[in-house]
């Protein structure tokens, strides 16, 4: 089968397709066919092993990854494709199904094939739903959910979402009106309508206003693309009020302290905790109309260097998606 696979830690050009064996699923796996596969903000940061996020965090990159090279070759979480194969113990899925779902740290995806456990993060996909769009579900929809559960954010509260125009931020605002809070959507001007489409019930041009001077407050303000830190809207939060975090060593350690001093306070933890029932979750929104994936563009499989330069500028709008046999679906 072909592979996109990487050697060493670096720049996209890194990046190639190459032949490689086709996996064979073990006893309780299923073989996916994948036809649709994110190119995500994790697969950038571990290919190049978080060299952006500082010299702490690249060594600790590195020492989950392989310190002088990558152990495991094939990036890619996100996908959506039709079981291929099955092994024997396995009961729930028949050959043919289309499914989606995440891969999670195990990587693989970036593939014509990869075995999951039945029991893992997959689901069927939602009847009508292309491969793409399925694709584009997990990354940011299980960010967010993750970061809103983490937050306890409960109905009737008022969360600002910064960044809401990215894969977890169009994320963001649809389960935050889900859980019927009252959401401010912070993005640029271009995106505007998109997250007013999502549900905000009110946007913040960044390049026109400053939100943490305008004088509003909120019980939650979610940093879905790692940019804001804490102390720069500290004091945009009620007393009481919740900081979600992505990303971030200084997160991690703000996290305990402000937990113990202060009223209000940084929520971060890693790593994720995804399970099945929450593409379950997901899935189930989708099938009622209540949450879409947003995206931005689809390469071929073969232009995933460029797909991959595209997510490195920051600039993206939802989910970039590489199509492979042919997509659709």
């Amino acid at each position: 089968m072909n592979a996109v696979v990487y050697d060493r830690y670096g720049p996209p050009d890194v990046l190639r397709l190459e032949e490689v064996e086709r996996p064979v699923p073990k006893n309780d796996e299923v073989l996916i066919r994948v036809r649709a596969v994110a190119v995500t903000r994790a697969d950038c940061a571990t290919r190049e092993a978080n060299r952006r996020s500082g010299i702490a965090i690249a060594i600790i990159s590195r020492l989950i990854s392989g310190v002088r090279r990558p152990r495991q070759r094939i990036l890619g979480t996100e996908l959506a494709g039709e079981v291929a194969a099955l092994g024997a113990a396995v009961s729930e899925f028949a050959v043919g199904d289309q499914v989606f779902g995440t891969t999670g740290f195990s990587f693989g995806a970036h593939a014509e094939f990869v075995c999951t456990r039945e029991s893992a993060r997959i689901a069927r996909k939602p009847a009508g739903m292309s491969f793409e769009e399925a694709a584009a579900v997990c990354d940011g929809g299980l960010n967010a959910l993750w970061c809103l559960r983490q937050g306890d954010l409960r109905k009737g509260e008022r969360i600002l979402i910064y960044g809401a125009s990215g894969a977890i931020g169009t994320a963001g605002v649809q389960l935050a009106k889900y859980f019927d809070a009252e959401v401010t959507a912070v993005c640029s001007t271009k995106n505007l309508d998109l997250v007013r489409s999502l549900g905000a019930d009110r946007v913040v041009d960044y390049t026109q206003e400053d939100f943490t001077r305008n004088g509003e407050t909120y019980d939650v303000i979610f940093d879905a693309v790692g940019k804001l830190p804490f102390g720069g809207c500290r004091s945009s939060l009620k007393p009481g009020g919740r900081y979600l975090a992505t990303d971030g060593l200084r997160n991690l350690l703000l996290a305990p302290w402000t937990s113990r001093i202060g009223d209000k306070r940084v929520v971060f933890s890693i790593p994720p905790r995804y399970l099945r029932k929450d593409v379950l979750f997901l899935k189930g929104l989708i099938e009622a109309g209540k949450y879409r994936a947003v995206i931005d563009r689809c390469y071929a499989f073969e232009e995933v260097v460029e797909a991959t330069r595209y997510v490195e500028t920051e600039h993206k709008v939802g989910n970039v998606v590489l199509t492979i046999n042919g997509g659709g679906g």
